[in-house]
């Protein structure tokens, strides 16, 4: 495992699922990691069980990330206790809760879904980035989705809420252009966890993506082996490590385009 000892984490969605998995992964390779999410007696058990099962040093932080007062207040808590954050995972968000066409979802259930996405990442980057890019260094890792590329007409909040962390994800590095700051998309497959078997179309499905898979990806990120794939979309237990820090991507390359209908394409 990559010795991460020194730096700070934070990740978001920290109580349960891929959260967890990473807090654990990372606080095991020397990290110190804070969780933050909303459901503050689960949260703590959870960061006590990773302390007692590493012997990592944790926190827990419990806050709404759509709420900017307490984004702000979480931030600066764990400043205070572990110091500067050079690792942040947005995580946090939550899926549609039927599974329904969009002109049939119930509209403030549909927004709320891509709030807790869009609106909780910007707040945590508007937190941490700037404090990554006067100390010229930081990586953030916003958790993408398979459905962040393709629609699904039963989980359109879902869909349209990772589509536009993608696209969050490119513009924060264009403005990190010339700074040791860097951005990834991680989707982490499908893992095994809560939210995913409440989710219809994963009933019956066994070819789960291993959460250590994650948590590789996302150690590799932090300790910087795979900068030259910032700004673009990376998957776990698809990509192969080796291949991906061996690899420079070019152009547009797993990033969002509209692919041109042939060489005439006005907009190509």
């Amino acid at each position: 495992m990559a010795d991460l000892s020194g730096q700070v984490a934070l990740v978001t969605g920290a109580s349960t699922g891929i959260g967890r998995h990473l807090v654990e992964g990372l606080a095991a390779r020397g990290m110190a990691v804070a969780g933050l999410a909303r459901n503050g007696d689960r949260l703590r058990t959870a960061m006590a069980e990773v302390a007692e099962a590493t012997g990592g040093r944790t926190l827990a932080v419990a806050a709404d990330v759509t709420d900017r007062a307490a984004v702000e207040a979480a931030v600066a808590e764990v400043v205070a206790e572990l110091g500067q954050v050079g690792l942040l995972v947005n995580n946090a968000g939550l899926i549609d809760e039927f599974e329904v066409p969009v002109w049939e979802a119930d509209a403030d259930q549909w927004w709320e879904v891509v709030s807790s996405h869009i609106r909780g990442a910007q707040l945590t980057i508007r937190s941490v980035v700037p404090w990554m890019v006067l100390r010229n260094r930081g990586r953030v890792v916003n958790i993408a989705s398979g459905m962040s590329t393709r629609a699904n007409p039963d989980y359109s909040a879902y869909s349209v809420a990772k589509t536009g962390l993608m696209r969050l994800t490119e513009s924060l590095v264009a403005g990190l252009e010339g700074s040791e700051v860097r951005a990834f998309d991680v989707a982490p497959g499908v893992v095994d966890t809560p939210m995913t078997r409440s989710m219809h179309m994963w009933q019956g499905f066994t070819d789960w993506t291993p959460p250590e898979a994650v948590v590789e990806l996302v150690a590799a990120i932090a300790a910087g082996e795979l900068d030259h794939w910032s700004g673009r979309f990376v998957r776990a237990g698809r990509d192969d490590l080796d291949l991906l820090r061996s690899t420079t991507p070019a152009d547009a390359a797993r990033q969002l385009r509209l692919r041109p209908y042939g060489g005439t394409d006005p907009i190509a």
